[in-house]
């Protein structure tokens, strides 16, 4: 689920502000705990696809023997050894790179998972009025889509870097006693590989990083306007949305062809140096084996197997750093996914509590006091509350009345917990707000706002939403309270699609009045402009049923409808330079 889904579910869904916070809680705590032998399943990993790439420096110093029993005139006898030598390693190379590979990939996928849970649990704790809160199509396309390059920059990037550090050095180590000049040759033409793909990296870094960004960009794009398909068609828009589609694909591309010139730029270094290297090798034993150099070795001139075990190893030399190459793409486009990831798990204003829902039994009956309450959406920013005092005694029904951006909504969030004050307490039945009681207290709660969720499947089934005890008897009670009975009993039960599809807007915030009442815990009705946007009949319907259901209860309303305002208890006029409460 995205980020602003999880946030809405939270706001609409009196489950999702107490027992699902706890779920969250707990994901968060799980991914914060870093899985035993994580790191050691990739560094296993890496070792083992080393012991199977040093592997070859057996293989070739049994081949360049057999070619040397050859050479003297030996036998099939003299070379037998050394032939079943050759393939028992070549088997057990295969065996080491199959099960390296594996582990590599498991321990990769794993990281993965570590990752995106501890992302995923940030952002289900994220408040939902958070104005630094990642848009849904970022944070769908970071953790669906992006996230995937970290499995081939773990998998195969960290395995061939270490091979790169390992591999090389142990066979120059085999070919110095032989051959001095080889041995410098090699050194010589290795470090030019790294110095040069470092330089390039830098820029595939800042490449892939930018293309990651475009292409969460173009996401979050995509589905704000298919969020809003039918405003941009009633706005005659639709020509100008398709004009800045056009040109954020074209973006994209851009950015696609700068990574693919700089995967292409550091393969072609390394090649260049690579054969350098070997060619520059092949000459030198060439020239010593035909005699015209005397030149390069500890003692006499090199034989035939030696020359030939330095031949073989000269391309096996080169092959790690080949393989880095191949996969350095990886890195850039890893560590820029792993970075997009800690970004979205880098917590800002996060709810209150988040941990197990226990019930609070030393509160009391339910009322609320608010004392000096203080809330800005950033440091540098003015309050949008500021010192706040409310009282609400139980059973009261309260409308918060003021201009928008008074902070209407804020004030109802804060008292839900949704969001961190800066100063002040909050108490619910005389116990303090804090991170301890949070989620127990927001049992007591139920929230509805001006767009209610609605989830795929019958009406039914987004009554209950999957609370225990409540029978099919309940929800029809409660429909039929909502005069929304005839949808419980006609075909349409099972056609309510996504985000409220089949329903208006009146039903919707009608079905959401359903799932208060079968919710026997909540005490505390909040509800967010519940009839905004709605005619006047239907608003007057909503009226009624949200009254009758909040009999007994505290009701506090955030509402610029006057009717509304006039039928309960208080009006509270939040006056916009104080931002003070005075009834």
């Amino acid at each position: 689920m995205s980020a602003s889904s999880a946030s809405d579910g939270m706001l609409e869904r009196r489950e999702v502000l107490g027992s699902s916070t706890s779920q969250g809680a707990d994901a968060r705590q799980a991914a914060s705990r870093r899985p035993a032998g994580r790191n050691a399943g990739l560094g296993l990993a890496s070792a083992i696809l080393c012991l199977s790439s040093l592997m070859w420096i057996g293989q070739a110093a049994m081949l360049a023997i057999g070619v040397g029993a050859i050479s003297n005139g030996g036998g099939l006898a003299d070379v037998a050894v050394a032939a079943a030598i050759v393939a028992a390693l070549g088997i057990l190379r295969a065996a080491l790179d199959a099960a390296g590979g594996r582990l590599a990939f498991h321990a990769a996928r794993r990281e993965l998972s570590v990752h995106r849970s501890a992302a995923t649990a940030v952002l289900a704790k994220r408040s939902p009025i958070d104005s630094g809160r990642s848009a849904s199509g970022l944070a769908a396309s970071v953790l669906g889509e992006q996230a995937e390059a970290i499995v081939p920059y773990l998998a195969r990037f960290r395995p061939a870097r270490m091979k790169a550090s390992v591999v090389p050095l142990v066979m120059l180590l085999c070919i110095l006693p032989i051959s001095w000049v080889a041995a410098l040759v090699l050194a010589f033409c290795a470090p030019l590989i790294p110095i040069f793909m470092a330089l390039i990296g830098w820029r595939a870094k800042e490449a892939s990083e930018k293309h990651l960004a475009e292409t969460g960009g173009i996401n979050a794009f995509l589905l704000d306007r298919l969020r809003g398909l039918a405003t941009i068609r009633a706005l005659d828009a639709v020509d100008a949305t398709v004009l800045r589609l056009r040109a954020d694909a074209e973006s994209l591309r851009f950015r696609t062809m700068a990574v693919l010139r700089i995967a292409f730029l550091s393969s072609a270094v390394l090649e260049f140096f690579a054969a350098l290297g070997v060619a520059a090798t092949a000459v030198y034993v060439g020239f010593s084996l035909l005699g015209s150099i005397e030149v390069g070795t500890w003692e006499g001139r090199l034989t035939l197997p030696q020359g030939l075990f330095i031949l073989l190893l000269a391309p096996a030399f080169f092959e790690p750093l080949r393989e880095l190459s191949a996969v350095w793409h990886d890195r850039a486009s890893g560590e820029a996914a792993l970075a997009a990831l800690k970004e979205l798990a880098a917590a800002q204003n996060t709810i209150l509590g988040g941990g197990d829902a226990k019930p609070c039994p030393s509160a009391g009956p339910a009322s609320i006091e608010i004392e000096g309450l203080v809330f800005r959406h950033g440091l540098e920013r003015k309050p949008v509350v500021d010192h706040l005092d409310l009282s609400v005694a139980p059973g009261e029904h309260v409308a918060l009345w003021g201009a928008s951006g008074c902070g209407k909504t804020t004030i109802l969030s804060l008292i839900a917990g949704l969001a961190r004050h800066e100063a002040g307490v909050v108490r619910i039945g005389g116990m303090p707000l804090r991170d301890d009681t949070a989620d127990g207290l927001r049992r007591r709660m139920a929230w509805i706002g001006q767009s209610p969720h609605v989830f795929a499947g019958s009406v039914k089934r987004n009554v209950a939403l999957g609370r225990s005890g409540i029978d099919s008897n309940t929800v029809a009670g409660a429909l039929g309270s909502v005069a929304l009975d005839q949808f419980f009993t006609s075909e349409r039960v099972a056609a309510v699609g996504e985000g409220g599809l089949g329903l208006s807007g009146g039903e919707a915030l009608r079905l959401a009045l359903a799932r208060m009442m079968v919710d026997e815990q909540a005490d505390i009705i909040l509800a967010d402009e519940p009839t905004a946007h709605l005619d006047a009949q239907t608003a007057s319907a909503v009226t009624d049923a949200l009254l009758a259901l909040a009999k007994g209860r505290i009701l506090i309303v955030a509402t610029h409808d006057p009717v509304l305002a006039g039928r309960l208890d208080r009006i509270v006029r939040l006056d916009a330079p104080t931002r003070r409460a005075a009834a």
